[in-house]
């Protein structure tokens, strides 16, 4: 992992998907991320983020850190987020003032439930995977499960699926949709005005 020297700040976030989700939603909102000093860095699992954390933080390099993670993890970080000496938080609203914004269930329930299944799903179908999301929802395990379950299901069962729609669900949100955690963790690190 290559952090620049010019690195202000760094947002810590589970995988892959993550970074491209937060990266789309940047430049959507034509930040320049790299200008600005800002690293998006994958760290393959909240597990690891206490490592980061202990590098980039108070201890280590200094630099502005913000965070992503899904609600499942939500106490490794907040454990890693007080051995790393960013703080106690013991709310979710706390762990927020410290720039860790946390997804219920994960980044992909949050963009489904902000966009709609149907908006979901004509993404899909202008994206050419409608007909495999139908053959999908046909497979005994996932017949009468709700669509929103479907659709994360869907995502999550190929790599390269989760990964393609991460941007493509942020580039189909509208402005006033935007996740509260993907739009929180990029207000905490915008440059200081002045």
């Amino acid at each position: 992992m290559a952090i620049g020297t010019d690195a202000r700040a760094i947002i810590l976030v589970e995988g892959l998907s993550d970074q491209i989700a937060v990266e789309a939603l940047a430049a959507r909102r034509r930040r320049d991320l790299a200008g600005e000093g800002v690293s998006v860095v994958p760290v393959g699992g909240a597990q690891a983020m206490g490592r980061y954390l202990a590098r980039f933080g108070p201890h280590g390099a200094t630099l502005v850190l913000a965070g992503l993670c899904d609600a499942g993890e939500e106490p490794v970080v907040r454990r890693a987020v007080e051995r790393a000496g960013l703080g106690s938080p013991a709310t979710r609203a706390e762990l927020e003032a410290l720039g860790f914004y946390v997804c219920d269930a994960d980044l992909e329930d949050e963009l489904i439930r902000a966009l709609g299944p149907a908006a979901v799903e004509a993404t899909l179908a202008a994206n050419g995977d409608l007909g495999p999301f139908r053959t999908f929802q046909r497979q005994p395990a996932w017949r009468g499960r709700s669509v929103d379950a479907q659709l994360r299901r869907f995502f999550g069962s190929a790599d390269s699926r989760k990964l393609r729609y991460a941007r493509l669900l942020v580039e189909a949100l509208d402005a006033a949709q935007v996740p509260h955690p993907l739009d929180g963790v990029l207000a905490h690190v915008r440059p200081p005005v002045g």
